[in-house]
């Protein structure tokens, strides 16, 4: 079908490139994310118009953090952006002049991994971003599956702790208050804090402070064997392990694939995660049991996913 343009909005930066039917991404352009709502649309017109210059394009797909109806046209409401039933669609495609479908970021990275990643050869595959917080996409029998208003796949909001810690959904005791980057940089302050001689060469990357901790120093501290940076990981993974239990119990796929800046820690995270997996599991000993597997797109997984899904058919029959 030619080539398309997916389009990915970050929070400091709109980048757009353009995707061949292989996956591919030929060429970007990204702008400035801009603080207004209004301006963000300009800013992803003036994204795509940068990207397309010297191709032919046939269409666009861009991949949006929020709720998004099933006919892949409004955004219902995004956490970060003051879109509530924004029109995203048609006010694209009036600046544009192509078509354009819009994608949850997190269904975007999900189709790119499933196409062109970690997903390849699995027809039934469930993906998770660990990033900030928690997202995730559903492909059953070659499918991503959206939900009846297009809403599916929000695990970050699974509850999985009645009356647990406070949400920024404003629920409590979300998946990704236990599972994401948040919670990994809190148990390691908590743990810090706690055990301090357990947590030398991790306070030392910082300002010598529990508070002065951040993601990064984790990782670092983990992999020279600092043990609160281990056990934070190993806490991070108990809760990672234990909701893709659940999942598999509802999905029963053949892998899940792991995404988002947290799986760049490949084994360190993935390792524990498995083994978590496998004790949460029920019936663990007698069925077979999905393959847990590393993300390979990185960050250009909603780009390439999204841009793809640009040449999917309407979902609405």
């Amino acid at each position: 079908m030619g080539l398309t343009i997916g389009v990915d909005i970050g929070g400091t930066k709109i980048a757009a490139g353009v995707v061949d039917e292989d996956g591919h991404i030929l060429s970007t352009f990204k702008v400035p994310t801009p603080g207004t709502s209004e301006a963000i649309v300009d800013a992803i017109a003036s994204a795509v118009e940068g990207a397309r210059a010297g191709h032919e394009i046939v269409g666009v797909g861009i991949g949006a953090a929020g709720y998004v109806n099933r006919q892949r046209s409004t955004v219902y409401f995004a956490p970060n952006i003051d879109w509530r039933q924004e029109p995203l669609k048609d006010e694209v495609e009036r600046r544009v002049g192509l078509p354009v479908v819009v994608e949850n970021d997190a269904n975007a990275a999900a189709w790119g991994e499933y196409k062109f990643g970690g997903g390849k050869g699995h027809r039934n595959a469930i993906c998770i971003t660990l990033g900030t917080g928690l997202g995730g996409g559903i492909i059953i029998g070659n499918k991503l599956r959206r939900g009846h208003f297009g809403v599916a796949a929000e695990f970050g909001h699974i509850r999985m702790v009645p009356d647990g810690l406070l949400c920024g959904c404003g629920s409590q005791g979300c998946w990704e208050q236990y599972a994401s980057g948040r919670a990994l940089v809190r148990y390691a302050k908590q743990r810090a804090n706690a055990t301090p001689e357990n947590a030398e060469y991790l306070l030392s990357l910082g300002d010598g402070t529990p508070d002065g901790i951040e993601g990064k120093h984790i990782s670092m501290a983990a992999r020279q064997g600092d043990l609160v940076a281990v056990d934070s990981y190993r806490e991070l993974a108990r809760w990672v392990g234990a909701g893709l239990a659940d999942l598999a119990s509802l999905f029963d796929p053949s892998a899940f694939i792991v995404g988002g800046g947290l799986s760049d820690e490949g084994e360190l995270v993935l390792d524990p995660i498995r083994k978590s997996f496998k004790r949460w599991l029920v019936g663990a000993q007698w069925r077979p049991q999905a393959e847990v597997i590393a993300a390979q797109l990185g960050n250009k997984a909603g780009m390439v996913g999204a841009a793809d899904l640009a040449r999917e058919p309407d979902p609405i029959m």
